[in-house]
């Protein structure tokens, strides 16, 4: 099958209207599709000062990159921390060990000083830097078991570059804040527009094969769904609201 991307405008009092669609193989990941939406608008002169985005088309290397290459501010979640230790209280977990860029040496929260900075590609291909510490402070160390599950192997680290590193770091504090996630509310739009795009255009119902003329039609739907929502604005119609479920409007 295929999926579908879809880029709306979302200014406050203006015509939302959809300013790009993408078509791809469905088994393709959607972080490999903010490049190609990007370059897509930048074609059109159609590019945002910011995108908010699902977590799906947000990393570390386009947070710098869309600023970079693009100008746009690259605004969605990071997934957080998976390592155990960030999910254990007290562990030591990536952002409790300092990173001192210009000597190539991290500082575990013990004050032990890494022994080894290697520049490394990981199994993806992506830039990265392995470190590691020494066996014998590891081994000596009151709170090793927040360290390490290892018996006897010291712990090391998988940095990304600095820019990339300071931006995830960055990120995934800014959005436990409220004022974070109000910013971010406004991206629920696309979903209603994904829905009127399945509900009233058959979004998701291909007449054709082929990704060329599936594209073809996406881009004819939304189309079709520019037209409507011009017609709604222009007369004044106002946005539905979004719908509230029996259960939840009980306690409202």
């Amino acid at each position: 099958g295929y999926k579908v991307h879809l880029t709306e405008t979302c200014e406050d009092n203006q015509v939302h209207l959809i300013t790009n669609v993408e078509t791809t193989q469905a088994h393709l990941a959607d972080v490999n599709q903010t490049k190609p939406i990007h370059q897509s608008l930048a074609d059109k002169e159609l590019l945002p000062g910011q995108h908010l985005v699902d977590a799906g088309y947000v990393d570390s290397e386009l947070l710098i990159t869309s600023q970079s290459d693009y100008q746009v501010q690259l605004f969605g979640p990071v997934r957080p921390n998976s390592s155990w230790q960030a999910q254990t209280e007290g562990a030591y977990d990536l952002l409790k060990f300092k990173v001192n860029w210009k000597k190539k040496q991290v500082t575990c929260p013990q004050g032990k000083k890494s022994i080894t900075w290697r520049e490394k590609l990981d199994k993806w291909g992506n830039q990265g830097i392995q470190v590691r510490f020494s066996r014998q402070n590891c081994f000596s160390c009151p709170v090793r078991h927040l360290c390490v599950r290892s018996q006897q192997e010291p712990r090391t680290l998988r940095l990304r570059p600095q820019a990339q590193h300071q931006a995830l770091r960055r990120l995934r504090r800014q959005q436990t804040t409220p004022e974070w996630k109000k910013r971010y509310h406004r991206r629920a739009g696309v979903e209603g527009t994904i829905s009127q795009g399945v509900r009233a255009f058959g979004l998701r119902k291909a007449r054709y094969l082929g990704l060329a003329k599936v594209h073809l039609q996406h881009i004819l739907t939304a189309t079709a769904m520019n037209l409507v929502r011009l017609f709604a604005w222009l007369s004044e119609v106002p946005l539905a609201g979004t719908r509230i479920s029996r259960f939840a409007a009980i306690g409202s």
